[in-house]
């Protein structure tokens, strides 16, 4: 297991739509992208600093992808 690096929700956001994720809605600090294929959604909490290690794994088992690609992605 890599480590991960430290991401911020905002980039984290244009990696989940550069894999086919879409703004479905945000309500206050948390933004829904779903992506329309296979219905998948994740949650974004759009807060003003890193996300943490747990919250990033987390959202990286919703988005069905490794350390390795989101590494590859950024």
């Amino acid at each position: 297991m890599n480590k991960l690096p430290a991401i911020r929700p905002k980039d984290l956001a244009l990696v989940v739509q550069r894999i086919g994720f879409a703004l479905d809605r945000q309500k206050d600090s948390h933004a829904v992208y779903l992506r329309a294929g296979d219905h998948r959604r994740v949650v974004i909490p759009m807060h003003n600093r890193d996300l943490k290690p747990g919250t990033l794994y987390g959202l990286l088992r919703d988005l069905g992808i490794s350390a390795e690609e989101l590494a590859d992605l950024l």
